[in-house]
């Protein structure tokens, strides 16, 4: 069985973003768990959910918040799993404040974090899938065809006439 994936955001303000997320694991047939969970408002249930994941055969967290944005680093610290965290955007500098949150987190508690909104969910996403490809064969392969028949696009669309 492929390992999963957890996606938790801070609120359902935030799932339009990542359901990138959520696209990714899906082209790439994983199995992924969603929640909307806040750091603040429900920190029980967050320390509940996530520090059951390893347990349950997940291999990756990508936690989506805005604002303080601290909902990916306190899953980090209920978890030894590798936690991807995504600033939300936001009114406020176009997300600085949640991309700053997110990025900040203290010695010994990583938290690796992507660019901001439906951007980052989907590289979030990317990055588990490689994390995964690590030990699972099959992924691996859809994973480096992935990158293949990507940077193909590229090259196709490289030549530029009148």
């Amino acid at each position: 069985m492929t390992a999963k994936v957890a996606i938790i955001m801070g609120s359902r303000s935030d799932l339009e973003a990542m359901d990138e997320a959520r696209s990714v694991l899906q082209q790439f047939g994983i199995e992924y768990e969603m929640r909307a969970l806040s750091a603040h408002r429900t920190p029980a249930a967050v320390e509940e959910f996530i520090s059951g994941l390893a347990d349950r055969g997940f291999a990756a967290v990508i936690a989506g918040a805005g604002g303080a944005a601290h909902l990916a680093g306190v899953c980090a610290s209920h978890t030894h799993l590798p936690v991807f965290g995504v600033p939300m955007r936001t009114s406020l500098a176009g997300g600085l404040d949640s991309l700053l949150s997110t990025v900040q987190m203290p010695r010994g508690i990583p938290v690796a974090t992507t660019a901001t909104g439906g951007t980052g969910a989907y590289n979030a996403a990317l990055l588990a899938v490689s994390v995964i490809a690590l030990s699972d064969p099959a992924i691996n392969q859809a994973y480096q065809e992935f990158r293949a028949n990507q940077t193909q696009k590229v090259l196709d669309q490289s030549i530029i006439t009148d």
